[in-house]
């Protein structure tokens, strides 16, 4: 009676789509795999309920996979084919959980058993074998190319053996020869502060590649070796007691706080007293000696003029922080340096909001500004607006650079050359938008010159209250960031 209702429990569980599972593992050049693969079809068409899943096992996803179960069954690595179903772990002729030590049965004694395990699970309702695995702690990310290089098979062995050894690991695979692949990687690389080529391993705060092991903050070891064996499981340990995100987890955070920091950066240091400045003299210049119809265009050649000095200095200054602050070792001194400064500069533009004026003041020398009123008062054409610019970009920059020197050391930091390239294009696009609106204000007669320099000398306070915030919380960002491991 006992044995019926069971039975009858297993027949309703596959009637309301819960069928037991049968994982099978195969390779597409193995003759008794597809003859086991029949077998278990032909049981599944005498009425046997339940799901077939079958996994190619030279997909780097499906023997990680494989890898793990091994480890949480407790069975070994065999030749194909391998398969799970309730309490049994089949590989090749061998029979794990049958006993209390594996067993092996050939040819019809093979189906036999087979055909016992299964109906056994289906009769018990038995979860399915992926239920096992415990929950991922933490994910690896194996950048592996295509083919059997002694190198590339090395690291595939490896990543089977750490997935084997740490079931609590995910391993994701990507392929580096891939328009992808090759992106995450050399994103990827720049956050762990290493240079090389795959195949490379990423996990909590290690890096292995090129033959090397590169612990957080630490000199590198070489791998393999009996130190870098200890240093890379001791990592795993601690990435997985911590629950550490995975380096992809990691870089798309990292990208979204580029993003927003590059956008708020821009926003806030656009708003500037002194490029404002120098344009409101420039474009009354104009209005002086009765040139309004060329307010317009000289307004936007000083914003072009601005923003291709910014453009190109930046650039260089990214360029050169990105080579010699990609050390692994030197990076993080270096950004809480850049970050502990920014701080401390931000704070000494903010006291402007209460005592402007009072010690100095973050702008432009007060001993400049009649050199300044000269340059302009000569610039009546367009070309000469744009040299002005020029000018105005490259020597004040003290009173307008310090966001930009924060955001430089960032996406030195966080983003490939064209990436880079493309955040300054943005951040300087945002940055000369004020200067646009001016120009296009006092060309339209929607406000004057006197009238947008009242507003200036008005909000100055503010202003440099503006910039000061952006740049302590800039600094406060990053600080954290280093300190969390996503810069």
């Amino acid at each position: 009676m006992r044995r019926i209702l069971v039975l009858g429990l297993g027949l309703a569980v596959g009637l309301w789509g819960l069928a037991v599972e049968v994982l099978f593992f195969y390779d597409e050049g193995c003759p008794y795999c597809k003859e086991v693969w029949g077998f278990l079809n032909e049981l599944q068409a005498r009425g046997l309920a339940f799901a077939l899943k079958t996994y190619e096992v030279r997909k780097p996803e499906n023997w990680q996979l494989l890898y793990r179960l091994l480890a949480v069954y407790g069975a070994e690595v065999g030749p194909v084919p391998l398969i799970f179903v309730g309490d049994v772990a089949i590989v090749h002729d061998t029979f794990y959980g049958l006993g209390p030590r594996p067993q092996k049965y050939v040819g019809l004694a093979h189906q036999l058993a087979l055909e016992e395990v299964i109906r056994r699970a289906v009769a018990e309702g038995a979860p399915s074998p992926l239920s096992r695995l415990p929950p991922t702690a933490t994910t690896a990310v194996l950048f592996l190319p295509p083919g059997e290089t002694p190198e590339a098979l090395f690291y595939a062995a490896l990543g089977a053996q750490l997935v084997a050894e740490f079931p609590a690991l995910s391993l994701q695979v990507l392929d580096p020869t891939t328009a992808e692949g090759r992106d995450r990687f050399e994103k990827v690389a720049r956050l762990y502060g290493v240079r090389g080529e795959p195949p490379a391993l990423f996990v909590g705060d290690l890096a292995l590649l090129g033959g090397k092991l590169y612990p957080l903050r630490k000199d590198p070891l070489p791998y393999p070796s009996a130190e870098g064996e200890r240093a890379l499981r001791e990592g795993i340990a601690k990435a997985l007691a911590e629950r550490a995100p995975s380096p992809l987890e990691r870089l798309a955070l990292r990208e979204k706080l580029t993003l927003g920091a590059v956008v708020a950066g821009a926003a806030l240091d656009s708003v500037n007293p002194c490029d404002l400045a120098v344009l409101v003299l420039l474009l009354g210049t104009l209005l002086v000696v009765g040139k309004r119809t060329k307010v317009l265009w000289a307004g936007l050649a000083f914003a072009a003029g601005v923003f291709v000095t910014y453009y190109l200095t930046g650039f260089v200054l990214y360029s050169l922080l990105g080579i010699t602050v990609g050390a692994r070792s030197f990076r993080a001194p270096f950004i809480y340096a850049v970050s502990s400064l920014a701080i401390l500069v931000g704070l000494w533009e903010m006291k402007d909001l209460l005592w402007y004026g009072k010690w100095f003041s973050i702008e432009v020398p007060e001993s400049w500004k009649p050199s300044v009123k000269r340059i302009t008062a000569k610039a009546i054409s367009i070309p000469g607006a744009f040299v002005v610019g020029l000018i105005d970009a490259l020597f004040l920059a003290p009173c307008t650079s310090g966001p930009y020197l924060v955001i430089l050391t960032l996406l030195s930091q966080t983003t490939t050359r064209l990436q880079g390239a493309l955040w300054l294009l943005l951040y300087n696009f945002i940055f000369i938008l004020p200067m646009v609106a001016v120009a296009v204000l006092v060309h339209l007669g929607l406000t004057t010159t006197a009238r947008a320099e009242r507003w200036r000398q008005a909000r100055l306070g503010w202003l440099h209250f503006s910039t000061g915030l952006v740049m302590v919380l800039l600094g406060v960002g990053m600080i954290v960031g280093t300190s969390l491991g996503y810069l």
